[in-house]
Protein backbone atom coordinates (compact mmCIF):
# COMPACT_ATOMS: atom_id res chain seq x y z
CA UNK A 1 0.00 0.00 0.00
CA UNK A 2 2.95 2.57 0.77
CA UNK A 3 4.14 1.60 -2.79
CA UNK A 4 1.18 2.63 -3.96
CA UNK A 5 0.19 5.53 -2.26
CA UNK A 6 4.06 7.25 -2.03
CA UNK A 7 5.00 6.06 -6.36
CA UNK A 8 3.39 9.85 -7.15
CA UNK A 9 5.71 11.56 -4.49
CA UNK A 10 8.76 9.00 -5.60
CA UNK A 11 8.23 9.39 -9.65
CA UNK A 12 8.46 6.07 -9.43
CA UNK A 13 7.15 2.49 -9.16
CA UNK A 14 8.91 -0.13 -6.96
CA UNK A 15 9.71 -3.22 -9.16
CA UNK A 16 10.48 -4.70 -5.87
CA UNK A 17 8.04 -3.21 -2.90
CA UNK A 18 9.79 -4.94 -0.41
CA UNK A 19 12.49 -2.92 -0.39
CA UNK A 20 10.08 -0.03 0.41
CA UNK A 21 8.93 -1.71 2.94
CA UNK A 22 12.11 -2.63 4.89
CA UNK A 23 13.37 0.81 4.91
CA UNK A 24 9.74 1.96 6.16
CA UNK A 25 10.32 -0.39 9.16
CA UNK A 26 11.36 0.51 12.67
CA UNK A 27 13.85 -2.17 14.40
CA UNK A 28 11.13 -2.80 16.88
CA UNK A 29 8.94 -4.52 14.09
CA UNK A 30 11.58 -5.76 12.28
CA UNK A 31 11.25 -9.54 12.01
CA UNK A 32 13.69 -12.29 12.96
CA UNK A 33 16.02 -11.86 10.34
CA UNK A 34 16.72 -8.35 11.16
CA UNK A 35 15.00 -6.56 8.33
CA UNK A 36 14.51 -3.22 9.16
CA UNK A 37 16.02 0.43 7.88
CA UNK A 38 19.31 0.38 8.76
CA UNK A 39 21.24 -1.72 6.86
CA UNK A 40 19.04 0.66 4.11
CA UNK A 41 20.31 3.39 6.22
CA UNK A 42 23.88 3.27 5.23
CA UNK A 43 23.55 3.30 1.88
CA UNK A 44 21.47 5.82 1.94
CA UNK A 45 23.32 7.89 3.43
CA UNK A 46 26.25 7.42 1.10
CA UNK A 47 24.54 7.80 -2.31
CA UNK A 48 22.72 11.31 -0.62
CA UNK A 49 26.15 12.63 -0.29
CA UNK A 50 27.23 11.77 -3.66
CA UNK A 51 24.59 13.02 -5.11
CA UNK A 52 24.31 16.38 -3.00
CA UNK A 53 27.76 16.78 -3.52
CA UNK A 54 27.66 16.94 -7.50
CA UNK A 55 24.77 19.37 -7.09
CA UNK A 56 26.67 21.24 -4.98
CA UNK A 57 30.14 20.90 -7.18
CA UNK A 58 27.72 22.19 -10.63
CA UNK A 59 25.58 24.35 -8.89
CA UNK A 60 28.16 26.67 -7.15
CA UNK A 61 30.66 26.60 -9.70
CA UNK A 62 33.07 29.63 -8.02
CA UNK A 63 33.30 28.20 -4.71
CA UNK A 64 36.01 26.48 -2.63
CA UNK A 65 36.01 23.44 -1.52
CA UNK A 66 35.47 24.72 2.81
CA UNK A 67 32.87 26.22 1.37
CA UNK A 68 31.11 23.86 -0.40
CA UNK A 69 31.59 21.61 2.49
CA UNK A 70 29.78 23.16 5.13
CA UNK A 71 27.15 23.40 2.54
CA UNK A 72 26.71 19.81 2.01
CA UNK A 73 27.07 19.22 5.93
CA UNK A 74 23.56 21.68 6.28
CA UNK A 75 22.21 19.38 3.10
CA UNK A 76 22.69 16.16 4.91
CA UNK A 77 22.49 16.29 8.47
CA UNK A 78 19.31 15.26 10.10
CA UNK A 79 17.53 18.58 10.00
CA UNK A 80 17.18 18.42 6.60
CA UNK A 81 16.19 15.02 6.27
CA UNK A 82 13.57 15.39 8.44
CA UNK A 83 12.38 17.88 6.92
CA UNK A 84 11.64 16.28 3.52
CA UNK A 85 10.10 13.60 5.40
CA UNK A 86 7.42 15.43 6.79
CA UNK A 87 7.05 17.31 3.67
CA UNK A 88 6.54 14.28 1.56
CA UNK A 89 4.88 12.64 4.77
CA UNK A 90 6.51 9.42 5.43
CA UNK A 91 5.44 9.21 9.11
CA UNK A 92 1.88 7.52 8.53
CA UNK A 93 3.35 4.73 6.04
CA UNK A 94 6.26 4.10 8.96
CA UNK A 95 6.27 0.23 10.41
CA UNK A 96 6.63 0.36 14.08
CA UNK A 97 5.94 -1.43 16.90
CA UNK A 98 2.86 -0.78 19.06
CA UNK A 99 5.65 0.72 21.95
CA UNK A 100 6.98 2.73 19.06
CA UNK A 101 4.09 4.26 17.52
CA UNK A 102 2.46 5.05 21.15
CA UNK A 103 5.18 6.93 21.92
CA UNK A 104 5.58 9.20 19.06
CA UNK A 105 7.68 7.61 16.68
CA UNK A 106 5.64 9.14 13.88
CA UNK A 107 6.62 12.33 14.66
CA UNK A 108 10.63 11.41 15.98
CA UNK A 109 12.46 14.04 13.96
CA UNK A 110 15.57 11.69 14.61
CA UNK A 111 13.73 8.45 13.17
CA UNK A 112 11.81 10.17 10.41
CA UNK A 113 15.65 11.48 8.80
CA UNK A 114 16.87 7.50 9.64
CA UNK A 115 13.90 6.55 7.66
CA UNK A 116 14.08 9.10 4.72
CA UNK A 117 17.90 8.16 4.21
CA UNK A 118 16.60 4.08 3.59
CA UNK A 119 14.31 5.44 1.91
CA UNK A 120 16.76 7.21 -0.64
CA UNK A 121 18.85 3.78 -0.52
CA UNK A 122 15.80 1.93 -1.74
CA UNK A 123 14.96 3.56 -4.40
CA UNK A 124 18.52 3.40 -5.53
CA UNK A 125 18.40 -0.06 -5.64
CA UNK A 126 15.58 -0.58 -7.35
CA UNK A 127 15.11 2.07 -9.80
CA UNK A 128 18.96 2.65 -10.19
CA UNK A 129 21.21 5.83 -9.10
CA UNK A 130 19.18 8.03 -11.54
CA UNK A 131 15.77 7.50 -9.82
CA UNK A 132 17.63 8.26 -6.62
CA UNK A 133 18.85 11.63 -8.46
CA UNK A 134 15.64 12.47 -9.14
CA UNK A 135 14.07 12.35 -6.01
CA UNK A 136 16.96 14.09 -4.12
CA UNK A 137 16.97 16.99 -7.17
CA UNK A 138 13.71 17.53 -6.50
CA UNK A 139 13.57 18.21 -2.83
CA UNK A 140 16.95 18.95 -2.03
CA UNK A 141 17.30 21.67 -4.27
CA UNK A 142 15.00 24.24 -2.76
CA UNK A 143 17.02 23.96 0.17
CA UNK A 144 20.16 24.48 -1.74
CA UNK A 145 19.02 27.53 -3.29
CA UNK A 146 17.58 28.89 0.33
CA UNK A 147 21.25 30.42 1.15
CA UNK A 148 23.37 32.90 -1.67
CA UNK A 149 26.54 32.24 1.08
CA UNK A 150 27.58 28.80 2.50
CA UNK A 151 25.45 28.63 5.98
CA UNK A 152 27.94 28.45 8.69
CA UNK A 153 26.79 26.36 12.02
CA UNK A 154 27.48 27.61 15.61
CA UNK A 155 29.94 25.45 15.94
CA UNK A 156 32.06 26.21 13.42
CA UNK A 157 31.26 30.11 14.36
CA UNK A 158 32.26 29.39 17.45
CA UNK A 159 35.69 27.60 16.23
CA UNK A 160 36.36 30.55 14.43
CA UNK A 161 35.65 33.08 16.41
CA UNK A 162 38.42 31.68 18.83
CA UNK A 163 40.97 30.99 16.58
CA UNK A 164 40.56 34.34 15.00
CA UNK A 165 41.59 35.30 18.79
CA UNK A 166 44.25 32.98 19.33
CA UNK A 167 42.03 31.18 21.94
CA UNK A 168 41.99 27.49 22.52
CA UNK A 169 39.80 25.14 20.68
CA UNK A 170 36.36 24.81 22.65
CA UNK A 171 35.80 21.52 24.76
CA UNK A 172 32.06 19.96 24.97
CA UNK A 173 31.28 17.34 27.46
CA UNK A 174 28.44 15.58 28.44
CA UNK A 175 26.90 16.30 31.93
CA UNK A 176 23.72 14.14 31.70
CA UNK A 177 21.96 12.34 29.55
CA UNK A 178 17.92 11.59 30.21
CA UNK A 179 15.37 10.06 28.93
CA UNK A 180 14.50 6.69 27.35
CA UNK A 181 16.15 5.18 24.94
CA UNK A 182 14.25 6.12 21.77
CA UNK A 183 13.85 9.64 22.63
CA UNK A 184 16.87 10.70 24.76
CA UNK A 185 17.49 14.34 26.08
CA UNK A 186 21.85 14.80 26.05
CA UNK A 187 22.63 17.83 27.79
CA UNK A 188 26.40 19.37 26.81
CA UNK A 189 28.90 21.87 28.33
CA UNK A 190 31.06 23.85 26.05
CA UNK A 191 34.04 25.67 27.77
CA UNK A 192 35.96 28.42 26.16
CA UNK A 193 39.19 28.62 28.20
CA UNK A 194 38.90 28.56 31.86
CA UNK A 195 36.20 31.79 31.93
CA UNK A 196 33.10 31.11 29.58
CA UNK A 197 31.03 27.85 29.73
CA UNK A 198 27.36 27.75 28.64
CA UNK A 199 25.20 24.35 28.18
CA UNK A 200 22.97 23.19 25.56
CA UNK A 201 20.42 20.49 25.23
CA UNK A 202 18.68 17.87 21.98
CA UNK A 203 18.26 14.91 21.24
CA UNK A 204 21.38 13.42 20.36
CA UNK A 205 25.11 14.75 20.88
CA UNK A 206 25.20 16.50 17.69
CA UNK A 207 21.79 19.18 18.07
CA UNK A 208 22.68 19.42 21.87
CA UNK A 209 26.50 20.57 21.20
CA UNK A 210 24.99 22.86 18.51
CA UNK A 211 22.94 24.41 21.03
CA UNK A 212 25.39 24.51 23.61
CA UNK A 213 27.64 26.49 21.16
CA UNK A 214 24.52 28.78 19.92
CA UNK A 215 24.32 29.44 23.92
CA UNK A 216 28.19 30.65 24.10
CA UNK A 217 28.55 32.43 21.03
CA UNK A 218 25.31 34.23 22.90
CA UNK A 219 27.72 34.73 26.01
CA UNK A 220 30.59 36.16 24.16
CA UNK A 221 28.64 38.13 23.06
CA UNK A 222 29.06 36.89 18.51
CA UNK A 223 26.26 37.31 16.48
CA UNK A 224 26.25 33.75 15.02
Amino acid sequence: MAAEHLAPVFQHTFGNPRLLYEALTHGSAGDEHGHNYERLEFLGDRVLSLVVAELLYRHFPDEPEGKLARRSAALVRRDALAEVAGEIGLGPFLVLSRGEDDSGGRENPSLLADVCEAVIAALYLDGGLPVAVRFIERYWQPMMSRSRTPPTDAKTALQEWLQGRGEPLPVYQIVERAGPDHAPVFTIEVAAGDTHTAVGSGGNRRVAEQEAAKALLKVLGVND
